[in-house]
């Protein structure tokens, strides 16, 4: 599911709100969780899962076409922890 899939099913079970607020509720809430995870806080969604960040280390790594040697920087990179609730939905049996 992209985006505005997501925007056009909230609205269509919601019809007492417009599209433009559908729209702006969606990038509310991403917007927060992305800015928690710059932050280096964890966001946390109850039945569905959490986000938090993971340190990577600075290495060495390798151009793939030409094979040389490629400094890669130190970085933040994001990570998802699925909830009970949702791994259990993902593995019942339909």
């Amino acid at each position: 599911m992209i985006r505005s899939e997501l925007v056009a099913k909230i609205a269509e079970e919601n019809p007492h709100l417009t599209l433009r607020d559908v729209e702006a509720i969606v990038s509310t809430i991403f917007d927060e969780i992305t800015s928690a995870l710059a932050e280096g806080r964890r966001v946390e969604l109850r039945g569905f899962g959490a986000f938090s960040t993971r340190a990577r280390d600075a290495r060495t790594g390798r151009n793939p076409r030409t094979g040389t040697a490629v400094k890669v920087d130190a970085k933040r990179v994001p990570y998802f922890k699925p909830g009970k609730e949702l791994r259990e939905k993902l593995n019942e049996d339909k």
